[in-house]
């Protein structure tokens, strides 16, 4: 059964049965660490925020494998009774014909549907079940990714007919049920956030007017954003020379600017190395900011500074 969460109850251990996909449905664990030295990204969840509410909103520590939710939702069965929860984007969501709130706790019983409505806010949900998916993991993860063909069900995106096996959850999920996740907690979504970065490691790369012009300008989330980056599309920023680097390495947040001008926010799925010189890196606690923008959304950046921690030894 792979790498499920097993607690030492006595639940039994239940699937979650596809009905419909949605439009870009897959499994998502933490992450793969470790592997970039071999050209294997992360992955795991977009908004590792939302993503672990919804993991302890139900019981589960902190990785356990759930479902990510891009733009339309799923339909699902669950096959035992189940804790369950969905975080991050505000969906409408119903068990059977009952609304059931997000960003809670919510019990279901055995052969009970949950159908994800229509989505009035954000782009990514995640949810999770007690015990959490329990697929085989690959280099050790269940994480998605899209790209190699790797990790959670076959590497792909969920399809109708698809069935989860879950690992043991909570002996009794009606006890648990209910608990909302604080409102202070969440992230401040917004369709035009403003991003904190840390400028470099290549600001020099750029010129004087091109910093300013990153960091006063309004860009906007294209259509050709994707898991593993968001690319943006406002006033070019100039560099100061030519628009390529000895390939080194990149991570989740890092923004480079092609030779157009336009910056890219690299993402989960981000390649592990790159070309184009980096202008700043997003603080990653800013990154659920960036994974629940929709195309149009528009985003500015904020350079700050790392407090620098007093010397102890």
């Amino acid at each position: 059964m792979g790498e499920g969460i097993m607690r030492g109850t006595t639940k039994a251990m239940g699937a979650l049965e596809i009905l419909e996909a949605g439009l870009l449905t897959t499994v998502q664990d933490a992450g793969r660490c470790g592997w970039l030295r071999y050209g294997v990204p992360p992955s795991g969840p977009l908004d590792a925020v939302a993503f672990q509410a919804a993991n302890t909103l139900v019981g589960n520590p902190p990785q356990a494998a759930g479902l990510e939710i891009t733009w339309s939702g799923p339909t699902l069965r669950i096959t035992r009774d189940a804790l369950v929860a969905v975080c991050g984007a505000d969906f409408e969501l119903w068990a059977g014909r009952l609304p059931v709130p997000t960003w809670h706790s919510v019990a279901l019983r055995a052969g009970q549907v949950l159908r994800f409505g229509a989505r009035r806010s954000g782009a990514r949900a995640y949810l999770a079940v007690d015990g959490g998916v329990a697929l085989p993991p690959y280099l050790g993860s269940q994480a998605t990714y899209l790209p190699g063909g790797f990790g959670g069900l076959e590497g792909r995106a969920l399809r109708a007919g698809d069935r989860l096996p879950l690992s043991p959850g909570q002996r009794d999920p009606f006890a648990a049920a209910g608990k909302p996740w604080p409102a202070s907690s969440r992230p401040p979504y917004s369709p035009h956030p403003t991003l904190r970065v840390i400028l470099g490691p290549q600001a020099e790369a750029f010129t004087a007017e091109g910093l300013v012009t990153f960091l006063n300008a309004a860009y906007t989330l294209t259509p050709a954003s994707n898991r593993m980056g968001a690319r943006l599309q406002g006033p070019a920023i100039a560099h100061a020379g030519a628009a390529d680097i000895i390939s080194d390495g990149v991570i989740a947040g890092c923004v480079q600017v092609p030779a157009d001008g336009q910056p890219i926010i690299l993402l989960a799925d981000h390649q592990t190395t790159g070309g184009y010189p980096k202008i700043a890196a997003v603080l990653q606690a800013d990154l659920p900011l960036v994974a629940q923008l929709l195309p149009g959304d528009q985003v500015h950046f904020q350079a700050v500074a790392l407090p620098l921690s007093p010397r102890t030894c």
